[in-house]
């Protein structure tokens, strides 16, 4: 079987899970008083979960304006060629200001996430950085204003 089937996450872990994606930081005495389980059920659980890939990640998330970032940007990137796209993700996990790229169907090759400080520092992430890129042959620019939504999947 699968060991990433959702067949391996039962009742309790679903719960578990529940409770720490609205708060990261509840303790697991809390976690366990609230599933009427141990505190080590509850470590032995959320250790099983992140052996299994169901937790991929744990902190604390940055409010980037916080740190001066002002703009969010979503950049749409047409590839010269398909097979380029691993060249040019490794070239991008190397500017410290793109958070997020995603391989896309559509209208572009890929689709990152980036912030920068204003419009000077935009330019030259885009012009500086991305654009001179190899394999890098269009980019459109999608400026944020406002993120109203942003959370986890729903645990049923």
């Amino acid at each position: 079987m699968d060991t990433n089937s959702p067949e391996r996450i039962d009742n309790l872990d679903r719960k578990i899970l529940k409770i720490i994606t609205q708060n990261a930081r509840t303790p697991f005495k809390d976690v366990a008083e609230q599933c009427g389980v141990s505190r080590a059920a509850i470590h032995q659980r959320v250790t099983k979960l992140f052996d299994m890939g169901v937790i991929i990640g744990s902190g604390y998330q940055i409010n980037p304006k916080m740190l001066g970032y002002n703009l969010c940007v979503y950049v749409g990137i047409t590839l010269e060629k398909g097979y380029m796209y691993n060249d040019v993700v490794r070239a991008l996990e190397q500017i410290p200001e793109v958070v997020e790229s995603q391989f896309t169907l559509g209208n572009f090759s890929m689709l990152i996430k980036l912030y920068a400080r204003d419009d000077k520092d935009l330019l030259n992430l885009l012009n500086g950085k991305i654009q001179c890129i190899p394999g890098v042959s269009k980019t459109e620019t999608l400026t944020s204003l406002e993120q109203r939504i942003h959370r986890e999947l729903p645990i049923e």
